[in-house]
């Protein structure tokens, strides 16, 4: 197999990303984009972001996930704390979330480090949630080998009759994750490959400093 993508090539020339333009506080300027991108791009799932983390084997690994609530204090997303990265994260907090929305022609990535949120607020997340990913994080042993969907679909009909008209309690190792910025990068595409890219990063006061890249 030899498949030579050398001629893939497409022109950025949406919008432009200046220093004279941008907030103090990145979480304003993640805001911004955010909306921006939510509003005015057909880009899907805006919340989905890409979650990098190093697991036990050395290895780093990116998988999809979904962003479910932001703050001046970081992002949130849930999971099971027994899955691949749900360890991965206990064993080294230090994580990097990505977002990518093409049609705006722009990329954020996140540096920072990864804990829990308190049990209550996860709590409360999974009560809002439809029955089926209810009980969707109760069947499933995310990450674990299983023999095949079978497995998967029988449990799920045993879960629903055994909790059929009763609440759902959330499973103790289901919940959230706050990741904790350190780092956060604006990408901004631009003509040329002369893309914008401003960087804030915290100092050892715990102010945002702004840099801009080379693209």
């Amino acid at each position: 197999m030899d498949n030579d993508l050398g001629n893939y090539r497409k022109s950025y020339d949406k919008e432009e990303l200046l220093e004279t333009n941008v907030s103090e506080n990145p979480m304003e300027l993640f805001q911004k984009w955010f909306h921006e991108v939510d509003q005015h791009f057909d880009v899907g799932e805006t919340n989905a972001m890409t979650l990098s983390t190093i697991g036990k084997d050395g290895f780093p690994k990116g998988r999809v996930v979904l962003l479910k609530k932001y703050t001046y204090e970081g992002f949130v997303f849930y999971t099971n704390y027994n899955s691949e990265k749900g360890k991965a994260i206990t064993e080294n907090p230090n994580v990097c979330l990505s977002f990518f929305w093409p049609a705006a022609e722009r990329q954020i990535i996140i540096k920072g480090q990864a804990e829990k949120i308190a049990e209550n607020l996860s709590d409360g997340y999974f009560e809002s949630r439809p029955r089926g990913s209810q009980l969707g994080a109760i069947v499933s042993e995310q990450s674990e080998i299983v023999a095949d969907r079978s497995v998967l679909e029988n449990r799920l009909k045993q879960l629903e009759e055994q909790f059929e008209g009763k609440e759902i309690p959330r499973p103790k190792h289901w919940g959230g994750f706050i990741v904790k910025p350190r780092e956060i990068e604006f990408w901004q595409g631009r003509p040329n490959r002369l893309h914008d890219r401003l960087r804030y990063k915290l100092n050892h006061e715990f102010n945002w400093v702004l840099h801009r890249l080379s693209p």
